[in-house]
């Protein structure tokens, strides 16, 4: 698995109070890792185009917690 530098910005809150921070790394270093996980593979784009499908038709939820998934 390739090495990354990661820059880390530290957490800003934003106007509506949510915290967050930005992450910088080099492109290329991020390909290689994203391949080693498996990202360019076709069943991995073919769930991905799924998921992007069933959130545009309303399928998708908003969960406060992982503990709503079992219900």
């Amino acid at each position: 698995m390739p090495d990354l530098n990661i820059a880390i910005q530290p957490q800003i809150k934003n106007r509506s109070g949510v915290r967050t921070f930005n992450i910088e790394l080099d492109a290329e270093r991020f390909e290689k890792l994203a391949g080693d996980f498996g990202f360019f593979n076709p069943d991995f784009l073919k769930s991905l185009k799924k998921s992007e499908k069933q959130y545009r038709e309303g399928g998708a939820k908003t969960l406060k917690s992982f503990r709503d998934l079992r219900k």
